[in-house]
């Protein structure tokens, strides 16, 4: 048997894409934000964790911790996009989410310009997001 925290060190520690797969459907959201801040992760298990929903708090972090993952591609990068996109029109505010996409160039600066035109975009959002946009090389 397999406690909690045994999850969370797996997740951490692992290298091993079979067993984070697997690890990313375990119910603990803090084992979630460990896949995602694990650079062996694979694209295909980014791509699941981005549907994952816990608390508010919970899901905006794990959306920021896939948004700055190194080995997040084109197709994880528009899942997190589309995510915010739902929490922002909800209200919410992954705002360090949004900010970790516009550093992504591999997402279209318009596509994340777009999030700062959603009900839940604050004026300072969008202030910082033109200044992000505007570090892009």
């Amino acid at each position: 048997m397999h406690t909690p925290a045994d999850y969370l060190e797996l997740a951490h520690a692992e290298n091993d894409s079979v067993v984070l797969h697997r690890l990313a459907r375990c119910p603990y959201p803090f084992v979630w934000q460990a896949l995602a801040a694990n650079p062996s992760t694979a694209p295909g298990t980014l791509l699941e964790l981005s549907t994952a929903r816990d608390s508010a708090w919970n899901d905006n972090r794990l959306l920021r911790l896939l948004a700055e993952h190194p080995s997040a591609d084109h197709t994880v990068l528009r899942a997190v996009r589309d995510a915010v996109a739902v929490k922002l029109t909800e209200g919410e505010r992954p705002y360090a989410a949004v900010l970790a996409l516009a550093g992504r160039t591999e997402v279209a600066a318009a596509e994340v310009r777009q999030l700062g035109t959603l009900r839940g975009a604050s004026a300072r959002l969008r202030s910082q997001l033109d200044r992000h946009l505007g570090l892009r090389t």
